[in-house]
């Protein structure tokens, strides 16, 4: 890691800000990974634990539940303890869930885990970019060079997700994806706590909306589990039911909570900016559509191709390293003309994509598939970056840091609901893939509605090329 100055940090060495830095990175790095590892498990585990479609779908949505409803409140526990110490934490408890999850016994058992997992999760990611920001102090230089070190940290962690889970899985069996974590955080705690100094705890900065979150939680736990269960029992089930009323009432509660709360976790006077509300709603559109695509993908690969969990993380490489490539691009396309085309184009290229994979079968040639494969992740690998950017500049500087946490939640919370959805619909045959095309058809109209209410809805001046690509 090439430091360039530590002008705005006396005493501290090059070394010693670059271990912090790496501290940070391996936070981000480990929370992404879990988001992609986990998919080319997902047959292997249903076969050993004898879980349904709708258990593989919990195992996925239970960590990204937690990590979202817990996203905000997190970075506030952080202003409040310290963010070391909540990244310390995180740690932690993401290695105990990490372990609990490779000796689960059965399908519970790891969807509580993940839970877990999720915790952990939602404590490193803001405290790490917190800490990352108080070690560059005022040098905007230095911090750029860190910020982009900690989010390229995020695109190794989900790019190598399919393939070290593929590998690790063929050696080791699926319960490795899980116990890799182990040593890598405990370096990372010992990091953290050797090298990462403390930021500046001020308890008045901002309170804890722990109401807000009570709802958040419900609601989205709620909505996840209606759409999962539907799936399995029919929308008309007692269950289904009960859980759609009660997301509705939790929907309810938690906007009455954030619309009156003296410190709410999501402010709801942000989206009155019409740009700030087109950029959330194209974030969780593209978030929906790519986390159901990535999970059906999984199975498709494995169900109806034959493809064992090795072969499967090889496939998902050449959508990995596209979003990459994409990132540069984006940052590029936007130092030139602004957020805008860099999203109306990444959408709409994405769109096509997912049309030509409606016209695929089980027998179509890998190398057929490829052309779809690359317009979906350069389209969204483009869009994502350029969504970020333009939100940001919606708001007042001293609010980038909720209206970053509001996209991130928000984007999250989609992801969840898109692997439960498409799971629903694409998830259940194993041979026929009638219902995966489906998916590919409501994936290709929600993008092509994204790139709509991009056209429509941001109108940003020309900017430079950020200097954060954010793909979680």
């Amino acid at each position: 890691m090439a430091i360039t100055s530590t002008a705005a940090l006396p005493g501290r060495t090059d070394r010693r800000f670059g271990l912090a830095i790496l501290a940070t990175c391996l936070a981000f790095m480990l929370v992404q990974l879990d988001v992609t590892i986990v998919n080319v498990a997902l047959a292997t585990m249903g076969t050993q634990l004898q879980a349904a479609i709708s258990g593989l779908q919990w195992v996925v949505d239970a960590y990204a539940i937690a990590f979202a409803a817990l996203l905000l409140s997190a970075g506030a526990l952080g202003d409040r303890i310290g963010s070391r110490r909540v990244l310390a934490a995180g740690f932690a408890v993401f290695i105990a869930a990490s372990a609990a999850c490779g000796l689960a016994p059965d399908a519970a058992t790891l969807i509580v885990a993940r839970v877990a997992q999720g915790v952990g999760a939602a404590l490193m990611v803001p405290s790490s970019l917190a800490l990352l920001n108080h070690v560059c102090g005022n040098d905007q230089t230095l911090r750029g060079h860190a910020v982009a070190w900690w989010t390229a940290a995020g695109s190794v962690g989900l790019a190598a997700g399919p393939i070290a889970g593929g590998l690790l899985i063929h050696w080791f069996g699926w319960r490795s994806i899980f116990f890799v974590n182990v040593p890598l955080g405990l370096c990372a705690i010992w990091l953290t706590l050797r090298h990462v100094e403390e930021t500046r705890i001020d308890p008045a900065r901002r309170g804890l909306d722990l109401l807000g979150q009570l709802f958040g939680i419900v609601t989205l736990a709620a909505l996840t589990g209606a759409v999962i269960e539907a799936g399995e029992r029919g929308i008309t089930a007692s269950l289904v039911l009960g859980c759609f009323v009660l997301a509705v009432a939790g929907g309810a509660g938690f906007i009455i909570a954030e619309s009156r709360g003296a410190h709410p976790m999501l402010p709801l006077t942000l989206f009155g900016n019409r740009r700030f509300s087109a950029a959330i709603l194209i974030g969780l559109v593209i978030n929906f559509t790519l986390y159901g695509f990535l999970f059906v993908l999984s199975l498709y690969f494995q169900h109806a191709r034959g493809y064992s969990p090795e072969q499967t993380g090889l496939a998902f490489l050449p959508l990995s390293v596209a979003v990459g490539f994409a990132n540069v691009f984006a940052g590029w396309l936007m130092s030139r003309s602004g957020p805008r085309p860099a999203m109306v184009w990444g959408l709409a290229a994405g769109a096509l994509g997912f049309v030509l994979l409606a016209f695929t079968s089980a027998q179509t040639p890998y190398a057929l598939l490829l052309p779809s494969f690359l317009l979906i992740s350069c389209g969204v690998g483009t869009a994502v970056p350029a969504m970020t950017t333009a939100l940001l500049a919606t708001v007042d500087k001293t609010q980038a840091g909720v209206a970053s946490g509001a996209l991130n939640t928000i984007r999250q919370a989609a992801g969840a609901i898109g692997v439960a959805v498409f799971g629903v619909i694409g998830g259940h045959s194993e041979q026929a893939i009638g219902g995966l095309h489906a998916t590919f058809w409501i994936g290709a109209l929600l993008l092509l509605s994204g790139a709509a209410v991009a056209a429509i809805g941001i109108r940003v001046e020309p900017t430079p090329a950020p200097q954060e690509f954010s793909r979680s």
